[in-house]
Parts: C-alpha cells; structure tokens; sequence
C-alpha cells in the first residue's frame, strides 16, 4: 500500500475511502442482522454519508487510475470529505442524545403520541416498534456504535481530503 500512496496517492486515497466505508457498513449490518441490534433513525440516517461516499471512492479510484482531470478529482474527493465531516457532526449529535446532553428526534426519543380514538389501542400497542435513539444499544471502551461512527467518519474525511490536497497540487500520480 505504501508503494501506491506514493505512485498514485490519489487512487490510494479513494481505495481507503471505499474499503473503511465499506467496512463500517458491513460492521452495521453485522450489529443489525447478526446481533439482533435494529438501528434507530439517527442510526439509519447516519448510513447516507456511507452510501454516497463509497461508490463515489470506487468510481474516483478508477478516475483516478485512467488520468481524470484533476478539477473533476479534487471535487469528489471535496464532497466525500464533506459528506464524512457532516456524518461525523451527525454521529455527534446522535451520542449527545444517548448520553442525554440534549434531546434527541420526538420520533425515537420522545414519548409515544397519539394513538388514535380508543378501542383498538392494544393492537396498535403490539404493533408499534420503536427503536430508542436515545439508548445505546452496546457500548465498547466507553464507546456507542454512534461514537465510533464519529472517529471512524473523522478519519475519511481526512483521508478524502488528503486526497483532494494531492490531486490539487498535481500529485495525484508520482511527483
């Protein structure tokens, strides 16, 4: 890897992305499907930046690799980065709420509002699934799953963006 980060840093750059996203998302589906753990709506909405961003990595990867025009490269690598420090800001908020620093959505935070006119209630009761957003479902080192969301988001935009600096200055293949 270190021979590409100096060959062609920018494509080493968009592989990182691709790879650390995809490896967050499957570790969510892997707390979703396998462990039993149904994310929240902050949790759900904390994917988009994943999802945008790792297809985004894989297509400037080749981009990359074919000789791209730079302009069009530093874009890309502009708007992972800001997806990602969006998403970080994001994981943020969400691990403020499960710690209670402030409150979170009305949707999975706040109490359950109406339930419509009377005699039904109980079905409506048994139906009714709200994951908490504010209640972490497992917790590492001190850590909920949005906190690591937040490191993990930190680090790829920083990577986006230190792609981006490359493609910038020219050096997005060998100085």
């Amino acid at each position: 890897m270190q021979a590409l980060m100096r060959s062609h840093p920018s494509v080493a750059a968009a592989a990182l992305v691709a790879a650390g996203g995809a490896a967050t998302i499957l570790g969510a589906y892997f707390f979703q499907y396998v462990l039993g753990l149904p994310p929240c709506p902050l949790c759900l909405e904390q994917r988009i930046a994943y999802y945008v961003s790792i297809p985004l990595a894989i297509v400037l990867g080749f981009a990359a690799a074919k000789n791209a025009p730079r302009p069009l490269l530093a874009a890309g690598f502009a708007v992972i980065a800001l997806a990602m420090l969006y998403n970080a800001g994001l994981g943020l908020f969400h691990a403020g709420v499960e710690w209670k620093w402030w409150p979170g959505p009305a949707e999975c935070s706040g109490p359950i509002g109406d339930l419509g006119a009377g005699g039904d209630i109980l079905n409506q009761l048994q139906s009714i699934s709200i994951v908490r957003c504010d209640e972490a479902a497992w917790r590492f080192l001190g850590l909920s799953l949005a906190g690591y969301n937040v490191l993990i988001s930190l680090a790829l935009a920083a990577i986006a963006a230190w792609g981006a600096v490359r493609v910038w200055r020219g050096k997005s293949q060998g100085a």
